[in-house]
Parts: C-alpha cells; sequence; structure tokens
C-alpha cells in the first residue's frame, strides 16, 4: 500500500510540475462556483493555445490514483468549502491545519511548483501589490521539494517574506490533490470567502489586476 501511494504521489507530482505551467492569457477562466452550467471542463481543446515543450502535458489519472480512487479527477470542481487539511510551514516544518487559518478573513491557496515561471510571474506581481493584501490569507501550497520552496519568496517575491498573513506550505501528504482538486495548469488559484466557501478559482496565468479583484472582492 505504501508502495502504491509513493507511485501514485510521483506520478500526479511530475504530471503537475511539468505539464501545468502554462505561457500565455489563453487559459482557463476564473469560474464562480454557482455558476457551473456553462463552465468548460474540456482540458484538451486549446487552440491557439501555446506551450512550451516542457510544459505542454495535461494531468491524466494513472492507474494506481485510480485504484486508490483518493485522487479526484481533474474533470471534478474543486471542493466548495475548504476541507480539513494538514500541511507543513516550510521555514519550521510545524504542521498547518485548516484549524490554523486566520478567522474572518478571505483565503486564497495557491497551488504552484518552483520551477514554474508563471508561478514566479505571479509570486513577483503578487509581491508588488502586498498593500493591497494585507486583510486575506495568502497560502503558497506544493509538493515539490521543501528545500526548493523554502527559497521561493525569498528570490521571487521578497516584498511577501516574513508577512504575517502569508505562508509557503509544504503538502507533505497530497491533502491538496486528494481533498481540494487536481489543477491541469499552475499556478492554480481557490479563493475562498471568510466562511470558508469557494467563490471562484483558476488555473494558470491571469492579469495581476484581475487577479487583486478577485482575492478582494
Amino acid at each position: 500500500m505504501m508502495n502504491t501511494k509513493i507511485v501514485v504521489y510521483l506520478a500526479l507530482g511530475s504530471a503537475l510540475a511539468f505539464g501545468a505551467c502554462t505561457n500565455n492569457a489563453n487559459t482557463k477562466a476564473s469560474a464562480p462556483v454557482n455558476d457551473h452550467e456553462d463552465h468548460n471542463h474540456n482540458h484538451d481543446g486549446h487552440e491557439g493555445h501555446e506551450h512550451h515543450t516542457d510544459h505542454n502535458h495535461p494531468v491524466e489519472p494513472t492507474a494506481g490514483s485510480q485504484k486508490q480512487s483518493t485522487v479526484a479527477p481533474k474533470t471534478v470542481d474543486p471542493i466548495s468549502n475548504i476541507p480539513p487539511f494538514t500541511f507543513y510551514k516550510v521555514k519550521s516544518g510545524v504542521s498547518f491545519t485548516n484549524a490554523d487559518l486566520a478567522k474572518g478573513k478571505k483565503t486564497i491557496f495557491v497551488l504552484f511548483d518552483p520551477g514554474c515561471h508563471h508561478c514566479r510571474d505571479e509570486a513577483a506581481a503578487l509581491a508588488k501589490n502586498y498593500t493591497k493584501l494585507k486583510d486575506i490569507n495568502l497560502y503558497f501550497v506544493s509538493m515539490n521539494d521543501p528545500a526548493l520552496m523554502a527559497t521561493f519568496l525569498a528570490s521571487f517575491a521578497k516584498e511577501l517574506v516574513d508577512k504575517p498573513n502569508v505562508q509557503v506550505l509544504y503538502d507533505r501528504n497530497q491533502d491538496f490533490i486528494q481533498k481540494f482538486h487536481v489543477p491541469s495548469q499552475f499556478p492554480a488559484n481557490y479563493v475562498y470567502d471568510v466562511n470558508g466557501k469557494l467563490q471562484s478559482y483558476w488555473e494558470g496565468e491571469k492579469n495581476i489586476n484581475e487577479i487583486i479583484t478577485l482575492y478582494t472582492k
């Protein structure tokens, strides 16, 4: 069972790390959770969508993940309310759970890969606009190597380092893809309101002004 879980983790981690980082604005539009009738769940139709050769592989469920039945298919929308989870603060290694979320604030999870240049660009843009983001919870989550994650903000978003409402969290147990959502592109943003209800989400690149509006409205 442990070997199977490791295979699942590596397969999904590799697919996400190398297949999700997009390279133009033709990405999945933000999706209000109360209007999924018009939401296009087909991730294969990207006419006119340019990709780097290293970033053009959509995430597909592996045989192992199907057997385990613990990883949501990529066509399933994100969970509508923040579920119980356990991540780990990259700096200290201390566990961080849903009970630790600051109350009375919107919560944003950014699922990212430290090596994805679009993730780096988004983090840099957010850092430059930090004054507009002081009243939200902003969590960068990754299943990647914590050693790579540890320098992510310092390298690409210095203004976010040591901010009380910003954390970089290591998803050691794959809680995000098992409980929240399996995205097909990085960075993947999930915006939850003050009551922990999903407001919107999107995958891939988006204009920073749109991001800030969705984060704060």
